[in-house]
């Protein structure tokens, strides 16, 4: 284990002690879904959607089920953002290129 795991795991742990919270954390995967929302969405989404999915957890009751649910509804979201976001920035493609291109002095 590396220490940035080894730093994740004992944060994980020590907030989950302070909170009262007893849930297993998936971080790889909540790292996971932080990286494609901060990439497809935009940085600071990351952390307001790992709270979001947190509170949709716990309004479905909580545990391991709803924080996966809500994990993998959202990350399907942000997959379609960063397709969208990848459509608007592709070039043209020949077909939908101008049938007169300007012409230059001669």
């Amino acid at each position: 284990m590396g220490a940035m795991e080894r730093t994740l795991d004992d944060w994980v742990t020590e907030v989950s002690t302070e909170l009262g919270i007893d849930l297993e954390v998936d971080v790889r995967g909540l790292l996971d879904l932080a990286r494609v929302v901060a990439h497809g969405v935009a940085r600071p989404a990351a952390p307001l959607t790992a709270f979001l999915i947190g509170y949709a957890a716990a309004q479905q009751g909580g545990g391991p089920a709803a924080v996966k649910a809500a994990s993998d509804r959202t990350a399907a979201l942000a997959e379609r953002w960063a397709a969208d976001a990848d459509a608007d920035t592709a070039p043209a493609d020949a077909d939908t290129a101008p049938a007169h291109p300007q012409a230059g002095p001669a």
